[in-house]
């Protein structure tokens, strides 16, 4: 090789993978009975995407992070590379307010789909105990067409819900295939929140061995 010559370009460097993590958690008043189990969760869940982060070396990690009720929206984290973000503080969770669920999905998702850029994957995450009874800018139409076309593309969405709710039918509403259902109490939250960070887990092991997750499949175990 000539003094003048380039480098010669390295053979074999795996490409680097963004993951988009969206999380929507309801903080309407009807939260304050699982508040303290709702707030341990979503910091051991920001816990697990920088988990994810340090293990995948060729995945950048972001975070989203958003909080709802009828009399405000929260954007905890907005696109945030998972490693700069920090578990929360008790008092930037403070359950009150109705339901606008619609608003809060489409206004994550709308947000989200604007950061992103080809190829990269998402992860939404929907948590709520109750159904729509506020939202004032977005429809079921709205939320479902923008869901459907959005699966098309790299994008997974999932809807957990407590057991009040007929979360099965409520999902599929929403065009959303993986569904989890859970007691709203302390054992019920703790529970679930250990079970979604398992499924969180998997995804991301399919996504570094570039493997979708089977349709439905994204909560189940193996026994």
């Amino acid at each position: 090789m000539k003094k003048n010559d380039p480098m010669p370009k390295q053979q074999n460097k795996k490409e680097t993978k963004r993951v988009h993590n969206l999380i929507i958690v309801d903080e309407s008043g009807s939260m304050e009975v699982i508040r303290k189990q709702a707030f341990v969760g979503m910091n051991e869940t920001l816990q697990t995407v920088r988990k994810m982060q340090e293990k995948f070396q060729d995945q950048e990690q972001f975070v989203t992070l958003l909080t709802f009720d009828s009399g405000h929206t929260t954007w905890h984290y907005d696109n945030l590379p998972a490693a700069q973000t920090k578990d929360l503080d008790w008092k930037a969770y403070c359950p009150g307010g109705g339901t606008p669920l619609y608003d809060a999905i489409g206004k994550g998702i709308s947000k989200t789909n604007a950061q992103i850029e080809d190829g990269d994957h998402v992860l939404v995450t929907i948590i709520t105990d109750g159904e729509e009874n506020s939202s004032e800018e977005w429809t079921l139409k709205m939320i479902r067409t923008m869901i459907e076309k959005l699966k098309k593309q790299n994008w997974t969405f999932t809807l957990i819900g407590t057991d009040n709710l007929d979360v099965e039918t409520m999902a599929h509403s929403f065009a959303i295939d993986e569904h989890l259902e859970f007691h709203q109490d302390m054992a019920g939250t703790k529970a679930m929140f250990a079970r979604e960070r398992r499924s969180r887990e998997r995804y991301n092991c399919c996504v570094a061995e570039a493997t979708p997750m089977p349709t439905g499949s994204f909560f189940e175990e193996e026994n």
